[in-house]
C-alpha cells in the first residue's frame, strides 16, 4: 500500500483508464461525457497528498477516499 502512495499520478491514470473503459463497454458512446465522467470519479477516488512539516522535518501524508486512517510517507 505504502509503494502505490508514492505514485498518485499513475494511480489516477490507471483508475481513469479502468473507468473509461468500463463505460465503453457499457454502451456509453459519447467519449466527452465518457471522458468527463471517468476524469470525475478518477479525482474523487485517487489519493490526495499533503506535505506537512513536523519537528523531525517534512513528511507527507496520503489519503484515500475510503481509507480511513492516512499514510504518513518520511
Amino acid at each position: 500500500m505504502i509503494k502505490i502512495a508514492k505514485y498518485p499520478r499513475i494511480v489516477f491514470l490507471a483508475l481513469f483508464l479502468i473507468i473509461y473503459f468500463a463505460t465503453y463497454f457499457c454502451g456509453l458512446e459519447n467519449a466527452v461525457i465518457r471522458a468527463a465522467s471517468s476524469a470525475t470519479l478518477a479525482f474523487i477516488l485517487a489519493s490526495k497528498r499533503k506535505e506537512f512539516k513536523t519537528q523531525t522535518g517534512t513528511k507527507t501524508q496520503v489519503t484515500w477516499f475510503l481509507l480511513k486512517e492516512p499514510i504518513i510517507l518520511e
